[in-house]
């Protein structure tokens, strides 16, 4: 069900303190942590505690939760000093964007030139 914690869920599972990660930002709603495959210098991933498979899902679901996860963005962003100099938060809806773990999640990318369109 929505909400609520999957067994099978990767970020579920780092929520839970199951699977390690480098915990970088934690709220009550929140958190953040390093990427394994880092595509900038600064490459966080700011997730929900709670379980929904998307960002659209979010947002109908739990908008509050949405806006901490993007306001949490922008402090891992201040907090990575990429604030002044520019970063992405990026949020991938489906296998055809790139998607891999079907947990809703911000990317927050900096610390390089970031080129548009992005490919």
């Amino acid at each position: 069900m929505a909400g609520e914690p999957q067994p099978d869920c990767l970020f579920c599972k780092i929520v839970s303190g199951e699977i390690p990660a480098t915990i970088v930002r934690e709220t009550d709603t929140t958190v953040a942590f390093r990427d394994i495959n880092p595509q900038a210098p600064t490459h966080v991933l700011v997730i929900p505690r709670v379980h929904h498979p998307d960002a659209a899902s979010l947002a109908a679901a739990e908008p509050q939760i949405l806006a901490d996860v993007l306001c949490e963005a922008g402090h891992v962003a201040a907090d990575e000093k990429v604030d002044e100099t520019g970063y992405r938060v990026v949020f991938n809806t489906g296998a055809g964007a790139g998607q891999t773990v079907f947990h809703a999640h911000a990317h927050v990318l900096g610390g390089r030139g970031l080129q548009w369109p992005p490919g």
